[in-house]
């Protein structure tokens, strides 16, 4: 049961750290050369004196739906493995962990919504941007992210607490 504890713990670790990384760092969408685009600032090389020239992103609706999606798939996240520690030390033998499974259901189905939300309306949230590029790391770490949330919500309901 131990091993168990650790396995699922580990799990969601793992998918803490790829929701961080996620959100925060800075390659949603990778331009030809140097340049990278993420949720909260525009990114581009300047060649002239050489520097990264950031700004704010734009004020497209749809990239701010992405970006509450994704910081709501984090606190969803850091919520239920909280209430995880909390119903492991709490909950009685032979209790199910429903609400950290729900919880971890609910992280998955943001992730899934902001990261096909990026994918489909990628041309509108870049129309400010030269064409070409493609989809950096960060995106694909949110791809990733969602099946493991999902298997893990599902381990969580089905888990039952033992002595």
């Amino acid at each position: 049961m131990s091993l168990l504890l650790l396995v699922v713990s580990a799990l969601h670790i793992l998918i803490l750290i790829l929701l961080f990384i996620a959100t925060l760092d800075k390659s949603w969408w990778t331009l030809p050369g140097k340049e990278s685009l993420n949720l909260w600032y525009d990114c581009t090389w300047n060649s002239d004196n050489k520097t990264w020239a950031c700004s704010n992103v734009s004020e497209n609706g749809w990239l701010k739906a992405v970006q509450v999606l994704m910081v709501l798939s984090l606190i969803l996240c850091c919520l239920s493995f909280i209430l995880f520690m909390f119903q492991l030390y709490t909950m009685r033998r032979g209790g199910l962990f429903y609400a950290t499974g729900l919880c971890q259901l609910c992280t998955s189905v943001a992730v899934f919504t902001g990261a096909l939300i990026y994918a489909i309306h990628a041309e509108e949230i870049l129309a400010d941007h030269p064409s070409g590029g493609s989809f950096g790391y960060c995106f694909a770490l949110a791809w990733v992210a969602f099946p493991l949330a999902l298997a893990s919500g599902i381990i969580y309901i089905h888990l039952r607490k033992r002595e």
